[in-house]
């Protein structure tokens, strides 16, 4: 299967519309889980640096990238549930990103 990521993120909405519905109580379940992803990555890395003694490192450099892919995923997935389309949205923050890297014109 040679599937885009965009149309993964829509079958992710798909799926999870399905399962549990659109209604408000969904869209910020699909949004806080922003947060609980982040908070991955975060103890990823607190086990990349081995910054918890009890443990020491426990986590690679992979471990953190797919920590803070599974962020990016869910994202997208959260502004597809928003009824927007996800690759014109992260494209548009792209350019916005790119405009401040560009020196202007002279």
């Amino acid at each position: 299967m040679n599937e885009s990521i965009w149309d993964a993120a829509r079958a992710a909405r798909a799926w999870l519309d399905a399962a549990n519905g659109t209604g408000q109580a969904e869209l910020t379940c699909r949004i806080l889980k922003l947060t609980e992803e982040a908070g991955e990555v975060a103890g990823a890395w607190i086990g990349l640096v081995g910054q918890n003694p009890r443990k020491g490192v426990t986590h690679t450099h992979e471990d953190v990238a797919a920590e803070l892919a599974d962020v990016a995923f869910t994202a997208l997935v959260a502004v597809e549930s928003l009824g927007l389309d996800a690759r014109t949205v992260l494209e548009a923050c792209a350019a916005k990103v790119r405009t401040r890297l560009d020196p202007p014109a002279t």
